[in-house]
C-alpha cells in the first residue's frame, strides 16, 4: 500500500503562467507591472506609505550590554529582615545564604552592601562589593565583613 492514497488531498495545485486557457495565464494573477509583479521581491514591513508601527510606537529604554547581576542590600534592610525573623536566620550572610531564604531572587550572581540606614546587630557578611559607610558601620555593630574578589 502506497502512503501517498492516505492523504486526502484531493485538491489540484494551480499551476500559473500556462496560458489564456488555464485562467492563470500572462500576468499570474500578479496584475501589471510594478515591485510585487517581479519575483524574489519581498516588502517586509511595508504599508503602503502609512507610517510604519515601529515608526510610530515610541523608543523604550535599552539593555546594557554590560550589565550586572548584582543584588543590591542596604543595612536598613539587612536589620529589618533580622528583626522579622530572628529565631531561622545565623550570624553569617552571603549570597547563598540569602538565595536558599528565598530573600533575594535567584538571578543575582553577585552582592553589594550599601550603608544607608543603621544595623546594630554582630554579623559576618560575605559580600562582593560594599560601600565604605557599610563597611564603617558594619565593624562598628561589632561585625566582620568580607570582600569576595571574582
Amino acid at each position: 500500500m502506497n502512503l501517498n492514497n492516505l492523504v486526502k488531498n484531493n485538491k489540484k495545485k494551480i499551476r500559473v503562467g500556462r496560458g489564456i486557457g488555464s485562467g492563470r495565464g500572462k500576468t499570474s494573477s500578479r496584475g501589471h507591472k510594478g515591485q510585487k509583479s517581479r519575483s524574489g521581491v519581498a516588502i517586509k514591513s511595508f504599508e503602503g506609505g502609512q507610517m510604519p508601527l515601529y515608526r510610530r510606537l515610541p523608543k523604550r529604554g535599552f539593555k546594557s550590554l554590560n550589565s550586572k547581576d548584582l543584588a543590591i542590600l542596604n543595612l536598613s534592610k539587612i536589620q529589618s529582615i533580622y528583626e522579622n525573623k530572628k529565631k531561622e536566620l545565623k550570624n553569617s550572610l552571603d549570597l547563598k545564604y540569602l538565595k536558599e531564604k528565598k530573600l533575594i531572587n535567584k538571578k543575582y550572581s553577585k552582592l553589594k552592601i550599601l550603608g544607608a540606614g543603621e544595623i546594630k546587630i554582630k554579623l559576618d557578611i560575605t559580600a562582593h562589593f560594599a560601600s565604605k559607610q557599610a563597611q564603617e558601620k558594619i565593624v562598628k555593630a561589632g561585625g566582620k565583613l568580607n570582600i569576595v574578589k571574582k
